[in-house]
C-alpha cells in the first residue's frame, strides 16, 4: 500500500505495464525506484527527497548558490538535485542537467522540464561503458551544449566514479570552460591515499564491484593534478563521506 502522500502514476501505453513511471511524494514527483543508481538507500522515498534538499543546501551553503544561481548538473541521472531545487528554491533556479542515459533525460523531459520553464534537460550521446556504451567516443574534443562561463555552480555527484582516466580529462577541461570566473565545481570520487594511481573495480576495496566502470578509483594526489592540469584548484576536500564512501571536491576555476 502507498504511504500517506505518495501517489505512483503508470507509464503510458506502449511502455512495461507493470512499472511506474513516475512516484509523487509531498508535492514532488520522483522518478520510479529502478532509475535511482546512487546507492540502496535513494530507493526509499523519503531519503530520495531528503537528501536531494540536503545536496541544494549544501550547494548553498559550500558553493554560493543563491536564487537565480545557474547551475549545471553533469551526469543529472533522473533529476535528484533539479528536485531539491524545485522544493528549496523553486523556479527561482536556473538549471541544466546533462546525463549520457537517454532514459533518465527523457523521463526528466517529461515530468520536470514540461513543468518548469527554466530547468532544461540535454541527452548527450559520448560514450560510457556502464550508462551509454554504442555512444561516440569522448575523445580530447568533447563540448556539453552550453556556452562558455555560463554556469555559477557546476555539479557531478557520482560521475567520475563511473569514467575511465582518459575520459575524465577530457571532462575536466570541459567543466573549466563552462565555470564562471568566480563559479564553484562541486564533485564526488573514489580516492584514496597510497593505492595505485588509477583502478578499475579494485579487488577487497570497500565493497564488491561488478560490471563496466563500477566503481573508478584514483589516488588522491593524482586526482589532483589531474584537477590541477585542466586550471581548476581545490577549495576544500572532505574524505569519504559521500555514496559508498565517495570524498567530496570543492573547486574554483584558477586564473
Amino acid at each position: 500500500m502507498p504511504s500517506f502522500g505518495l501517489r505512483t502514476g503508470k507509464r503510458r501505453r506502449g511502455r512495461a505495464p507493470d512499472v511506474s513511471d513516475f512516484i509523487e511524494r509531498d508535492g514532488f514527483v520522483l522518478p520510479p525506484r529502478s532509475m535511482r543508481f546512487c546507492g540502496q538507500e535513494f530507493k526509499d522515498d523519503a531519503y530520495y527527497l531528503k537528501s536531494a534538499r540536503l545536496e541544494v543546501q549544501r550547494l548553498q551553503r559550500r558553493a554560493g548558490l543563491a536564487p537565480g544561481g545557474r547551475v549545471l548538473d553533469v551526469g543529472c541521472g533522473p533529476g535528484r538535485l533539479a528536485t531539491g531545487l524545485l522544493a528549496e528554491l523553486g523556479d527561482a533556479a536556473s538549471y541544466t542537467g546533462v546525463d549520457v542515459f537517454r532514459p533518465a533525460i527523457d523521463w526528466c523531459r517529461r515530468h520536470l522540464e514540461s513543468r518548469h520553464p527554466t530547468y532544461r534537460f540535454h541527452h548527450v550521446d559520448l560514450a560510457n561503458d556502464r550508462y551509454n556504451p554504442t555512444g561516440a567516443a569522448v575523445g580530447a574534443n568533447v563540448r556539453l551544449p552550453v556556452d562558455d562561463g555560463a554556469f555559477d555552480v557546476v555539479n557531478l555527484y557520482s560521475v567520475f566514479s563511473h569514467m575511465y582516466y582518459g575520459d575524465i580529462v577530457a571532462y575536466l577541461r570541459e567543466l573549466r570552460r563552462v565555470v564562471a570566473p568566480q563559479g564553484r565545481i562541486f564533485l564526488t570520487a573514489f580516492v584514496e591515499d597510497d593505492v595505485p594511481n588509477y583502478a578499475i573495480n579494485p579487488p577487497g576495496y570497500r565493497e564488491t564491484w561488478s560490471g563496466a566502470l563500477h566503481c573508478v578509483r584514483f589516488e588522491r594526489e593524482f586526482f589532483v593534478e589531474m584537477l590541477a592540469e585542466a586550471g581548476l584548484s581545490v577549495d576544500a576536500f572532505v574524505h569519504g563521506r559521500e555514496t559508498n564512501g565517495q570524498s567530496a571536491f570543492y573547486l574554483a576555476p584558477r586564473g
